[in-house]
């Protein structure tokens, strides 16, 4: 998780020295920046309109650019950025969709359920045409749309009878707006009245609707008690302009930011006496003022800062932040760090996808847990102090020169997704590369996993885990479970193949504890050339008990692991074959035997405490049925039956995953032998 956070910081700050570098070569080939202010008059009377639209003033009646031109001063300074921005959302032709409603249910949770936008909605009577041609509400979707405007059309012949209790008996539009000035308060309806039916005249009656909400100041006397006034809202922003209304951008705003800011519309058309302007900070037409209890914030002189809906939208999300805000903030980061996992994790490409689709679901599920306690959190009066103090540090950081650049590179990459997205999968396929590298170096196999054999082994690891889920070393007691419920092994019966052939990973081979077989004695070359003269002789004798003890210990389980606490642990010599050439459960049991082909007197006694505590003594390895030599490699089994090293690893690896002489499971943990210790009447012959 920190490696992922630690590479999604990275990448942060590599958008960060990107922009950086974005401007500065737009400086030198241009000689200008983005928070330059542009001469309007220098523009033409194309670009003049498209900057009033984007800022949402109607010009209907301006014929002249002069005119235009003096409308665009009065509603605040122009910026390249904004004008690159308005100029750029011209020109691309993107259709609005707008949401057809089917119904009663559906036009009452969309728009009368919607407590912080504002709706326009076309209503079709039956058997009428609508108020609006097709042209001409394509053009007023997509004119309404820059402010956050939604669009409906509601057919009455898909719910006559609610139309008949609405009196919607004539096509006509609807504009739905909050009622009230606290969040989530009641919707009002409001159906237009005007004769003319034009793009321009309707969109001036929706401005003139949505400014009626905001507080306007026509006085000095007002505004100097608006100014020491203290209520509700600790954040207020103010306009102060020389227009008859505030623009729709301002006034979409208002209603979006209900509860939290409150918008103030200072007209100052008419004041003979500005002094108490001057007073309290504000020298220039027109000013936007953020009043905060920290203090007095210009918004327009940092970078970013535009006269238009998404930047000033930015700017109070970043200062006045709700919940929501906060929560689709850590979404965004949690997902964007989840989606690192693809590049992190090396291997085959489904391994990739398949980590990535467990790691976005852990992290979003994590994440949804997390808050549910924050909200609860937040609704205890006792945390008010705390909640105010969070805000109030969130003023403090937001108001900086480095949250204006967050907040101008937010703008610029939310504006252009195709290059975000190709900087962040340029980003992971360097962190893939790195990864890559460092892996190699370390010798990680996996790097050079394909698909086939890694869904081998997932598949592999899931059969075993469903029909073998206690395939690991854990302790678990000598006892079977079939001992106590017979059912168990009677469904086990229904399943051969299963029976047969299971499905259990080898990882646990490398846990077996593995040691070299060591003699106590050594020979001189006498004795080692007598050695296999006395064995040859006997050679013949010995291969028959040999075979039949083998045969015996294969077929008669319960003589070697089946053994009780209340039972001896050790072999008895003459009924277990373990005493013939297989084991010895304690030296004093192989006293005067042979130990080997190598071995004929009792100075070759094999070193019984170099071997683990918990494994049977033996001479000879079961499966390629040739005796331990000085110096060679054993593995033991958990039963506690030992072997050659390569000969149980083969066996093993061969997926028979159990011990060759009693058929305990070799995955499965045993309860360890207790060697019997001899009586003092135990004299070793």
């Amino acid at each position: 998780m920190w490696l992922k956070l630690f590479f999604l910081l990275l990448y942060f700050l590599v958008l960060f020295v990107l922009a950086r570098f974005f401007e500065a070569i737009v400086w030198y080939e241009t000689g200008i920046f983005a928070t330059q202010l542009v001469d309007p008059v220098a523009l033409s009377f194309k670009k003049l309109k498209t900057i009033l639209e984007c800022r949402g003033l109607g010009y209907s009646g301006l014929p002249e650019k002069k005119d235009v031109r003096e409308l665009v001063e009065k509603s605040g300074d122009l910026m390249e950025g904004e004008l690159y921005s308005a100029l750029k959302e011209e020109e691309a032709s993107e259709s609005v969709s707008s949401t057809n409603f089917s119904g009663e249910m559906h036009f009452y949770e969309l728009v009368e359920d919607t407590k912080d936008g504002i709706w326009l909605v076309q209503v079709i009577a039956n058997d009428r045409s609508p108020l609006v041609g097709k042209i001409h509400w394509e053009k007023m979707v997509k004119k309404v749309s820059r402010f956050g405007i939604r669009t409906g059309t509601f057919n009455c012949s898909s719910d006559p009878r609610y139309c008949r209790r609405r009196g919607w008996v004539r096509s006509t539009l609807i504009m739905s707006v909050p009622q009230t000035s606290t969040s989530k308060g009641k919707v009002m309806l409001k159906e237009y009245s005007g004769r003319k039916i034009e793009v321009e005249h309707i969109f001036k009656w929706i401005t003139a609707h949505a400014a009626s909400r905001i507080k306007t100041i026509y006085n000095a006397e007002r505004l100097k008690e608006e100014w020491n006034k203290s209520d509700q809202y600790w954040v207020k922003i103010y306009l102060f302009a020389n227009l008859d209304q505030p623009p729709a951008f301002f006034s979409a705003l208002s209603i979006k930011f209900t509860g939290r800011v409150e918008f103030i519309f200072v007209n100052v058309e008419n004041w003979d006496n500005k002094s108490y302007m001057t007073d309290i900070g504000v020298y220039n037409m027109p000013s936007y003022i953020l009043r905060t209890p920290e203090g007095i914030y210009r918004y327009g002189n940092h970078t970013g800062e535009f006269i238009s809906l998404q930047a000033m939208d930015s700017f109070l999300r970043s200062v006045q932040p709700e919940v929501n805000d906060l929560f689709v903030l850590s979404l965004v980061l949690v997902n964007l760090m989840a989606w690192m996992d693809l590049f992190i994790t090396q291997g085959a490409t489904i391994k990739r996808f398949v980590v990535l689709i467990s790691t976005l679901g852990t992290y979003n599920s994590l994440l949804i847990i997390s808050w549910l306690p924050v909200l609860g959190f937040l609704q205890l009066p006792y945390l008010d102090s705390f909640y105010e103090y969070s805000l109030k540090l969130l003023r403090y950081s937001n108001t900086t020169t480095l949250a204006s650049w967050v907040r101008a590179d937010w703008m610029f990459y939310s504006s252009h997704p195709a290059l975000f997205l190709s900087t962040y999968l340029g980003h992971g396929l360097l962190v893939d590369y790195f990864e890559k590298k460092r892996r190699r170096n370390n010798n990680n196999d996996e790097v050079n996993a394909n698909n086939l054999e890694w869904l081998s082994s997932l598949w592999d690891w899931y059969t075993s885990y469903l029909f073998h889920p206690i395939a690991s070393f854990q302790n678990f007691p000598v006892e079977s479970d079939w001992d106590e419920d017979p059912d168990l092994f009677l469904e086990r019966l229904a399943f051969p193949d299963l029976w047969l052939h299971p499905l259990i990973p080898t990882d646990y081979i490398k846990n077996l504890p593995v040691w070299r077989f060591k003699c106590l004695g050594v020979h001189s070359e006498e004795e080692m050339l007598e050695g296999p003269q006395d064995i040859e002789n006997d050679s013949d004798s010995e291969s028959i008990d040999t075979f039949s003890s083998e045969k015996e210990v294969f077929e008669d389980k319960q003589n070697v692991v089946h053994n009780s606490p209340g039972r001896a642990s050790h072999c008895d010599p003459e009924a277990c074959s373990c005493a013939n050439k297989y084991c010895q459960t304690s030296p004093y049991a192989r006293k005067g035997r042979s130990y080997g082909s190598y071995s004929t007197n009792e100075d070759m006694e094999p070193d019984w405490l170099t071997w683990p505590t918990d494994m049977l003594h033996c001479t000879e390895c079961v499966v390629c049925l040739e005796n331990f030599e000085n110096g060679c490699l054993l593995m033991g089994l958990p039963c506690g039956h030992v072997f050659h090293q390569n000969c149980i690893v083969m066996w093993l690896a061969g997926g028979r995953h159990c011990c060759p002489v009693c058929r305990w499971p070799s995955y499965k943990k045993k309860q360890p032998y207790a060697h019997h210790q001899p009586l003092s009447n135990d004299v070793p012959s």
